[in-house]
């Protein structure tokens, strides 16, 4: 049989698994999928997450639960050599690597963070591409309020109850309006604390937030936040942090204890730096329009690629330098696509093009309130929200999942959102630990008495 190999299992990765099971027929291919982690990440419901509104293992999708028909490798790829149509895989247990044949290989390894070399970042901040990073910050941000509950006013209850997001693109805007608004719910817990203690700070490179919008919409959603205390630097460079301090451009230093990075992603380096497929300026995988790894004139056959790792051109024009942007509305379309057109091509027929036309763009800012944007048509507030989480609850893949996000929000619409950090639990043995009983040491041997020494006797003389 033909061997699929597929590289990561987030958007694209899944839904190509998942597409192709549905269409090949038995003993038609064999498909393998190999990623480090179990699951799929449905990253818009993130935000959310890190405010409380959904529980953590409901925006995740289980490989092995969800694709029944695929071979789930728990690994990386950290090599790929299309000249042997082999890949080299690095289990998460143990250190001997292994190599894997295939026939066609699907890279969809996906984005990672992008940061500078700014001093202090790689060591105090945290970003929002996982579920793990949601989860930490939702505690962090509730652990920081018990802290600062027992403290008097003054520097370190400042800091503390400081938040620091760089970046104004969708992701940073979303996280950042749904804390404030989770901060805000707190304040009812905690009656020592007011809301001139907490301090919201979104930093922005550039003259403007959220560039999928309109002009007037961004302007909208900047206005809500002043309303709502939170504080929007444009045009504004993070210098530093070092030790927790956010240095900006203005000369203005933000003391904090939360800094949350969303400036941007980058394909997958681990992925990309080693293999041996064609790769573009901006170190994503070259990707012709029906989704084949390389270009017009040249076609590297048995390479497929999708999603944020790739460079998709963008036939309806609105792509930024041409190329589809890296979010979650093509990544799922190129999947299905692409399992279809793998198929086909096993098949002996021709691949479609990829050609989808952005539908527009909508936020959650928070309980009850939103921005959504279609082409001229831009609605805000309360009719947003109700677009955003219909929108996305119908987007989470699978009925199962569905019903548990869904049941979330009713949850909270009954009895408001959870409140509880459970930060403790990336430290689970010390309670255990703490008070766990040891062996004594062994008593020190006893001081054995020193040697008599014996006087030589004469010898008698003969």
């Amino acid at each position: 049989m033909p061997r699929i190999l597929i590289v990561g299992g987030g958007y694209a990765g899944f839904y190509t698994a998942w597409k192709l099971e549905k269409l090949l027929g038995r003993g038609e291919a064999e498909v393998t999928l190999v990623d480090p982690l179990p699951y799929m990440t449905y990253q818009p419901f993130l935000p959310e997450v890190a405010a409380g509104e959904i529980e953590p293992r409901h925006v995740v999708v289980g490989l092995r639960r969800h694709l029944k028909r695929t071979t789930v490798i728990a690994g990386k790829i950290t090599g790929i050599s299309h000249a042997t149509k082999t890949a080299t895989i690095t289990p998460i247990a143990g250190d001997d690597t292994f190599e894997q044949g295939y026939d066609q290989i699907v890279v969809t390894a996906g984005a990672v963070s992008r940061t500078f070399p700014i001093p202090g970042i790689a060591d105090n901040a945290i970003g929002l591409k996982t579920i793990e990073e949601a989860v930490a910050i939702r505690d962090r941000l509730t652990s920081n309020f018990d802290k600062a509950s027992v403290l008097p006013a003054g520097p370190e209850r400042d800091r503390l109850l400081t938040v620091v997001v760089v970046g104004g693109g969708f992701a940073g805007i979303e996280v950042f309006a749904e804390l404030r608004a989770y901060a805000s719910s707190l304040l009812k817990q905690y009656p020592t604390l007011t809301f001139d203690d907490t301090h919201f700070h979104l930093i922005e490179a550039m003259g403007r937030i959220m560039p999928e919008v309109s002009q007037k919409t961004s302007e909208w959603v900047l206005a809500d936040l002043a309303k709502k205390g939170a504080f929007v630097h444009l045009d504004t460079q993070v210098k530093g942090a070092v030790d927790g301090v956010v240095e900006l451009s203005t000369g203005e230093n933000l003391p904090t204890d939360l800094i949350i990075w969303t400036a941007g992603v980058m394909a997958n380096p681990t992925v990309v730096r080693g293999s041996d497929l064609p790769v573009e300026e901006r170190g994503r995988i070259r990707t012709r329009p029906d989704l084949r790894v390389g270009t017009d004139e040249d076609i590297v056959e048995g390479a497929w690629a999708a999603g944020d790792v790739s460079a998709v051109p963008d036939l309806s024009g609105g792509g930024v330098g041409g190329f589809c942007v890296p979010n979650a509305q093509h990544a799922v379309r190129q999947g299905k696509l692409m399992a279809k057109n793998i198929v086909a091509v096993l098949r002996g027929e021709e691949p479609k093009q990829y050609f989808h036309k952005n539908l527009g763009a909508v936020a959650g800012l928070g309980l009850y309130n939103g921005a959504f944007q279609s082409g001229n048509i831009a609605l805000t507030g309360l009719i947003a929200w109700f677009a955003h989480r219909g929108y996305h609850g119908l987007a989470m893949p699978t009925w199962e999942r569905k019903f548990r996000v869904v049941g979330d929000w009713m949850q909270n619409f009954l009895h408001g959102r959870e409140v509880v950090s459970l930060e403790a639990v990336q430290q689970p043995r010390a309670a255990f630990e703490e008070f766990a009983a040891r062996p004594r040491p062994a008593a020190p041997a006893a001081d054995a008495p020193a040697p008599v020494e014996k006087k030589a006797e004469p010898v008698a003389a003969k």
